[in-house]
């Protein structure tokens, strides 16, 4: 964990000695806004271990806003700060102890102008008269429920969408069973123990022995040997499945079909959604607010599935979860493009 406070410098605090507890941080950290890079990936993270900001302003949110072109950090510091952010270690495993002295330096000079970028984003924002629609973005994200465990997280494998048949959808699901019990175990990144694409691989290939399994190229390597035995347990459980138990080809959904299926299902509602998406994008480029920001397209995408019946898309957005300044940029705008086809 890196932290920065302005006065008082650079700390950072490795939890896996504290075995994850870092209570004790927690009275220093009540209170002071927090600036961090794209909040929403690391606020779930920390609220486990009990940390919670009472004021957040998030830096990539606040460039987005802004309209900037790149909202990376490294981009940003350089654009706005003339200062280049050291690179090289982002992808290393930081598991490994003692951390080299380099990874150190890379890992507290991601902090060291994260305050003064702050102060840049934010002036920058209020020229454009945008401050307030972002401190309403920080707050919502700040008071964000943690998010719902998913029903099938195996789905979320990188090159899944090649399985079509459910047999091999269900060889999939049992490796990538397999591989988070033992990354678990191991207390490692699930892709380091066996990558996405072996999994997918395996699964298309539907190997009938464990030789075959092994013959495969990520599963040659002398770790993965080792391995070849509980691997090929796992899909031997997956042939062994009756058909019924096979996952379904599409996963569950709440929402609605997919919009490549909207012109034949409901044709007035695929024109809706034209129109709305139209509507948005204007105003989006009108106010230099990537469309993704001015709403959640799953939220436009129910709207114009099942707009209210009593049309009154203000409520409908507010109940959506569209914040207000969202509301007051779009809600008669999509009003008009739902009637006006």
């Amino acid at each position: 964990m890196q932290l920065r406070r302005e006065g008082a410098g650079t700390a950072l605090i490795d939890p896996i000695p504290l075995g994850s507890d870092l209570s004790a941080l927690a009275p220093a950290l009540t209170g002071p806004e927090w600036v961090l890079h794209a909040a929403n990936q690391d606020l779930p993270c920390l609220a486990e271990v009990g940390l919670a900001p009472s004021k957040l302003f998030d830096t990539e949110l606040a460039a987005r806003l802004a309209g900037l072109p790149r909202v990376g950090l490294g981009p940003l510091v350089e654009q706005l700060l003339g200062l280049s952010l050291e690179k090289g270690h982002g992808a290393a495993d930081w598991s490994r102890r003692p951390l080299p002295e380099d990874w150190l330096v890379y890992a507290a000079l991601d902090v060291e102008v994260l305050v003064e970028l702050r102060d840049v984003l934010a002036r920058e924002l209020a020229e454009q008269g945008k401050l307030e629609w972002a401190m309403q973005e920080f707050e919502a994200v700040r008071t964000a429920a943690p998010p719902t465990p998913r029903a099938e997280p195996w789905r979320r494998l990188s090159g899944v969408h090649k399985l079509r048949k459910p047999r091999l959808l269900a060889a999939a699901r049992a490796l990538w069973e397999a591989r988070d019990r033992l990354a678990a175990e191991r207390d490692i990144a699930p892709g380091r123990v066996l990558p996405d694409s072996a999994i997918v691989a395996a699964a298309a290939a539907q190997p009938d022995t464990a030789q075959a399994l092994a013959a495969m190229p990520t599963f040659r390597g002398r770790a993965q040997r080792r391995l070849t035995s509980y691997w090929f347990g796992a899909l031997e459980k997956a042939y062994a499945l009756d058909p019924a138990e096979y996952p379904r080809s599409a996963p569950p959904s709440d929402g609605p079909p997919p919009v490549s299926r909207w012109a034949d299902r409901d044709p007035e509602a695929a024109a809706r959604l034209t129109a709305a998406r139209a509507t948005v994008a204007e105003v989006g480029e009108q106010w230099r607010v990537p469309v993704e920001n001015l709403l959640q397209p799953d939220l436009l995408r129910r709207l114009a599935w099942s707009p209210p019946a009593d049309g009154d898309i203000r409520a409908a957005l507010r109940a959506g979860g569209a914040r207000e300044w969202q509301i007051e940029l779009l809600a008669a705008r999509l009003e008009k493009a739902f009637t006006t086809r």
